[in-house]
């Protein structure tokens, strides 16, 4: 009997066996999403998870959106995708957090039955146990909670990059447009403590970042919850005291809250850049007041008018969606005319789509897609013209470049290089012969030497145009490299040490 038990022992492995559980997280939507997903690999690497480098995931968890109809359709084809791996390794686990699964909630389950764990926007830190509660008994677990469990920023974080992060003023929103489900999905705002904003800024920059992003939804009512409507330019000034950020940008304000003040601290304050996402979402003052986004277009160009007055050098991008309810010829044409006067250097451009549950997706004069995509042609043909003919008027300047650690697809071939100018510009370069490579997070400065529409090129003829600047950020993305066994710069242009990501965005 003991023999039999003894073998029986040795041909069956243990869980103790078992090699950790390795994970993959999908990031389906915003800057918001992405930082929530940097939480979720810090709470499940706390757990005992491992990134899948080299081997097959037992755990995927999408982070999904529920902004735009083709973020459901990503979903549910990546998870239908999924189901043949699902079915050959039996240790394997699929979860669905963010906006769409606070919206579908067991819906994800009735179309995805070999999903285990569904959770949404307001408890992120419940995944482990949910995932851990569905392998015990053998069934999906399904857990939306009405109102934010613990604000994200407490939750372990490990950030996607050690050069730059971003760092959560306010979770949630107060406005009521009516194309927008956000509200409903991630509940009324609220807003971090100050000190605690600059306690994680601080901690960041310590750990190595030099460059700061500070996320909400509505930036600029930041404050409003605890009586001070001034503090969000009062932050921006905070930053400027930080020793070692370089950097420091903010996404995304409101036109109907953006104050003067706001403009001051960012002309004021040497590391706050001179970029500016400042959502337009329609040139039309009637399609605006359907909307129920309670600026008009006068008061939008107004803003913009005073940004440049103060801040010439402003690199100003926006958000527009084409074909909204009811949205005619005019209201069109209108919105073409605005964003010729506001020269953006690039544009977010979308087609409306319907939102089940929003004001809009109940409206009776939905217009025909045909119509909608030729007006979005029509817009992003203009704004193509516009960016083209802004950044060809950058050639022959300067810049100074962040380099970034996700290069672009043709780099191998091109033997450039890319990174991000302090206006936030794309830009590819190379470097010269028998000059050093830089690492992610160090900075070159570089001649502008060819423009396109949504990038600049750089190509210095020798050394004598190229300046690299080392930096605590280089220095901080090789300690990484070096912990996670990457390879780090090889001194080689175009050979940089790009490192396994774990957090994928799609």
């Amino acid at each position: 009997m003991t023999q039999l038990t003894d073998t029986l022992a040795n041909a069956a492995p243990s869980a103790s066996d078992l090699p950790a559980p390795a994970y993959e997280v999908r990031t389906l939507g915003c800057q918001m999403n992405a930082h929530d997903s940097e939480r979720i690999t810090g709470l499940l690497e706390e757990a005992g998870y491992v990134p899948a480098v080299d081997r097959d995931p037992d755990l995927v968890v999408f982070n999904t959106c529920a902004v735009r109809e083709n973020a459901d359709n990503k979903l549910y084809g990546q998870l239908g995708q999924l189901a043949p791996a699902k079915k050959r390794n039996e240790r394997m686990q699929i979860a669905v957090g963010g906006c769409l699964a606070q919206k579908d909630r067991s819906t994800i389950v009735d179309k995805a039955p070999w999903v285990d764990v569904v959770f949404g926007t307001h408890n992120i830190g419940s995944l482990p146990v949910l995932l851990e509660r569905a392998r015990h008994n053998h069934q999906a677990e399904v857990e939306i909670l009405e109102s934010l469990e613990t604000f994200p920023s407490t939750l372990p974080t490990k950030r996607e990059q050690t050069y730059a992060g971003w760092v959560s003023i306010s979770v949630g929103c107060n406005n009521t447009c009516t194309f927008c489900i956000v509200p409903q999905l991630r509940g009324k705002e609220k807003d971090r403590r100050p000190g605690d904003i600059l306690a994680e800024v601080q901690a960041l920059v310590d750990s190595g970042a030099v460059e700061v992003t500070l996320l909400g939804q509505n930036v600029n009512s930041y404050g409003v919850e605890f009586g001070d409507r001034g503090a969000f330019a009062k932050l921006l000034r905070a930053c400027g005291e930080i020793e070692g950020l370089e950097r420091v940008r903010f996404t995304s304000p409101h036109p109907a809250a953006f104050t003067d003040d706001v403009i001051d601290a960012m002309a004021e304050t040497p590391n706050v850049m001179p970029q500016l996402h400042m959502p337009l979402q329609s040139g039309s003052d009637q399609i605006l007041k359907d909307m129920r986004r309670s600026y008009r277009s006068k008061k939008f160009l107004g803003i913009l008018d005073r940004v440049r007055e103060q801040i010439p050098n402003a690199a100003i991008t926006t958000d527009i969606i084409v074909g909204f309810p009811g949205e005619t010829e005019e209201d069109f044409q209108a919105t073409m005319d605005v964003v010729e006067a506001s020269e953006f250097s690039s544009a977010f451009t979308f087609q409306y789509s319907i939102r089940p549950g929003t004001p809009a997706g109940e409206m009776a004069n939905q217009v025909p897609h045909h119509i909608v995509q030729e007006r979005f042609e029509r817009l992003t043909a203009l704004q193509d013209r516009i960016s083209a003919r802004l950044n060809q008027q950058l050639v022959g300047s300067t810049v100074e470049v962040l380099i970034s650690a996700h290069q672009g697809r043709k780099s191998e071939s091109t033997h450039r290089l890319s990174g991000r100018s302090q206006d936030q510009r794309l830009v590819h370069f190379s470097v010269p012969d028998g000059a050093e490579a830089p690492r992610p997070g160090d900075f070159v400065t570089v001649p502008v030497t060819a423009a396109a529409a949504y990038h600049l090129l750089a190509d210095p003829q020798d050394a004598s145009e190229y300046s690299l600047r080392r930096s605590r950020g280089g220095d901080a993305w090789e300690a990484a490299q070096a912990e996670s066994c990457g390879t780090g710069s090889s001194g080689k242009p175009g050979a940089v040490g790009l490192g396994m990501p774990t957090l994928r965005t799609n």
